[in-house]
């Protein structure tokens, strides 16, 4: 399956970039094609300009985004790997959103019509690997923001049969040792299917 992983932290020795390893490893042993954009280590810039927002209507893609408009388009599986932060997606990994599933790329609004059609019919899995801070019955209690941007929205501009899975290590601040590795091979088994 052709996958691309979007990876979203600040800190190349975290722990959610053991978890990215983790991921990548599962990938390959599942003989996986895929692609990473290190959206960070990349240097993406996360603001979307007026011009942009100006061009939406038009199905313009900023140059400087292209080349992951071309990723969206070309995979099969979306690996997002970030952590959970204010019962989000870190700002960073909003704006690749914001900018770079637009019009012409992850829908299509048809001149006269009211509702948007999803473009990204390749893509049938979309994967989530993510840390929270707090526990699954607080993030639950605050509505999962982050998780329902993933399986609602996003997941909507893909191919109807698109399914979602949620690969979270909850209350990672108070984690232990051994909780914290059974979780990253946890992340490969489930990459490697």
């Amino acid at each position: 399956m052709k996958t691309l992983v979007v990876y979203c932290h600040p800190d190349p020795t975290s722990y959610v970039s053991a978890a990215r390893e983790a991921a990548l490893a599962g990938l390959r042993a599942g003989g996986h094609e895929f692609r990473i954009t290190d959206l960070h280590a990349d240097g993406f810039d996360p603001v979307l300009t007026a011009d942009e927002h100006i061009q939406r209507p038009t199905g313009c893609v900023a140059p400087e985004v292209q080349r992951h408009a071309d990723d969206l388009l070309w995979c099969e599986s979306l690996v997002l790997i970030y952590p959970t932060w204010w019962a989000g997606q870190p700002a960073m990994l909003k704006g690749w959103i914001d900018r770079v599933w637009t019009n012409g790329v992850a829908y299509e609004l048809v001149d006269g019509a009211n509702v948007i059609r999803g473009g990204l019919r390749n893509i049938r899995r979309i994967t989530v690997v993510t840390t929270h801070g707090s526990s699954k019955f607080i993030n639950a209690l605050e509505g999962e923001a982050g998780k329902r941007t993933v399986t609602r929205l996003l997941r909507a501009m893909c191919s109807r049969r698109c399914r979602t899975r949620w690969v979270a290590l909850y209350t990672i601040d108070r984690s232990t040792l051994e909780r914290r590795q059974a979780f990253l091979q946890r992340v490969t088994r489930r990459l490697t299917r």
